[in-house]
C-alpha cells in the first residue's frame, strides 16, 4: 500500500506562521525519509489556524528541501485564479523538480463569501467562474501541454505556452468531496482523489460513479484514485485520542458557524466544552478518523483502503501538541507518520 500526506499547514496558539511553515518542513522531510509517496498542501484563505494559503509558493519550499517526495496541491482552487496563471506556475515547478510535481485542482472557494469576493473580486471574477470550472479545466490542461495552445486570432499563427520549452508536465488530478466532482473526473479522463477527510460522506459512491463512467484519455487511460483521511496515531490510543481533541474540536466550531481560532493545545482543548450540536460533530469526525495506536490505526488504514479499494490513502495527520512543545516542530504529526510507516511499509 502507498500512503501519501495532506497538510493544510495548521497553526497552533503557541505558533507564529513561521513556527507553522517550519513544522511543516520538517514534517515533510519526515515523509521523504521514511518513503510517503506524495506531499499535497491545501489552498484555504483568511483562516487562523490554516498558513496554506499559496500551494505552488508552499510546494517550491518544500521541494527545496526534500528530495523524493512527489509535491503537489490538495488543491488549487482554480476559480480564484486565472488558469494562465496556475499552468505557469506550476509548469514552472515541474521545470525546476521534474518528476515531482502534481497539480490538483478543486471547485470550491476555501474561504468564506467576504473573503472570496476580496481575492476574486479584485481580479474581475465572480460566480460565473465556478460555472466555466469544466472549461477552465481544459484551458490548465492544454496550457501545459508540451505543445501549448494555439489561439484563433485571424490571420495569425499563435501559439500560447505556461512555458517556453517544457519538456514534461505536472500530474493533474482533479478533486472533490461531491457526485459533480466525480461524473467530472469521469467524462474528462482525468485522476480522481476524494476528500474522504473532509466530507466522510458520499465517498462509495463517487468512486463507483467515477469509475464505472470513466473514458479513457491521454492523461489517464483507466481509472487512477485515492482518498484522504485524517489520522492521529500514538503509542497508546488515549494519548492519540488526546491528540486528536483540538482538531475535532476546531471542526466542530467551523460546520457550527462559531468564531475561528489558532488550533488549541491539547490541555486547552481538555478544558474546553462543546454545545451538543457540536460535540455530536465532533463524534461523527472522530469516527471518520484514524485515531489510535500503531496497530489498531495500521487496521483502520487497511481496512480504509479495502472498504474503498484503493491502493494509496493519503494521510492528514491532524494532532495538535502539548504545552512546553517546541513552537517550530509538530511533534506528535511526526510521530502519526512514523509509527504508520514502521506498521505499513
Amino acid at each position: 500500500m502507498r500512503l501519501s500526506v495532506l497538510d493544510l499547514v495548521p497553526v497552533r496558539t503557541d505558533q507564529s506562521t513561521s513556527d507553522a511553515l517550519a513544522a511543516s518542513t520538517r514534517l515533510a522531510q519526515t515523509a521523504d525519509r521514511l518513503g510517503y509517496t506524495r506531499y499535497w498542501v491545501a489552498e484555504h484563505h483568511n483562516m487562523p489556524s490554516v498558513a496554506a494559503t499559496s500551494p505552488p509558493v508552499v510546494i517550491a519550499h518544500l521541494a527545496a528541501h526534500t528530495s523524493q517526495l512527489r509535491l503537489g496541491s490538495g488543491g488549487v482552487m482554480l476559480p480564484n485564479h486565472a488558469p494562465l496563471a496556475v499552468a505557469e506556475q506550476f509548469a514552472l515547478l515541474e521545470a525546476a523538480h521534474p518528476g515531482r510535481i502534481d497539480l490538483g485542482i478543486g471547485r470550491a472557494p476555501g474561504s468564506d463569501p467576504v473573503t472570496s469576493m476580496a481575492l476574486r473580486g479584485a481580479a474581475g471574477r465572480d460566480d460565473r467562474d465556478i460555472e466555466a470550472f469544466p472549461d477552465y479545466l481544459d484551458d490548465v490542461v492544454s496550457l501545459m501541454s508540451t505543445r501549448g495552445v494555439r489561439v484563433p486570432i485571424p490571420n495569425q499563427r499563435y501559439i500560447l505556452k505556461a512555458t517556453p520549452a517544457a519538456v514534461s508536465e505536472p500530474k493533474l488530478w482533479l478533486l472533490g468531496s461531491s457526485m459533480y466532482s466525480a461524473h467530472l473526473a469521469a467524462a474528462k479522463g482525468l485522476p480522481y482523489v476524494f476528500a474522504h477527510h473532509f466530507s466522510g460522506q458520499g465517498t462509495a459512491e463517487a468512486l463507483q460513479v467515477y469509475r464505472s463512467e470513466f473514458r479513457p484519455s491521454e492523461l489517464a487511460p483507466e481509472p487512477v484514485t485515492f482518498l484522504t483521511v485524517n489520522a492521529v496515531v500514538a503509542e497508546t490510543r488515549d494519548e492519540a485520542t488526546a491528540l486528536a481533541l483540538p482538531n475535532l474540536q476546531m471542526m466542530a466550531r467551523l460546520r457550527t458557524g462559531q468564531p475561528l481560532g489558532p488550533l488549541d493545545l491539547v490541555e486547552d482543548a481538555q478544558q474546553q466544552e462543546l454545545a451538543p450540536q457540536a460535540q455530536r460533530i465532533a463524534e461523527a469526525a472522530f469516527g471518520r478518523a484514524v485515531v489510535g495506536d500503531p496497530t489498531e490505526a495500521a487496521e483502520q488504514v487497511r481496512a480504509l483502503a479495502q472498504r474503498f479499494d484503493v491502493d494509496e490513502v493519503m494521510v492528514n495527520p491532524v494532532a495538535s501538541a502539548r504545552r512546553g512543545t517546541d513552537p517550530a516542530t509538530a511533534p506528535a504529526r511526526e510521530t502519526t507518520l512514523e509509527l504508520l510507516a514502521k506498521e505499513l511499509f
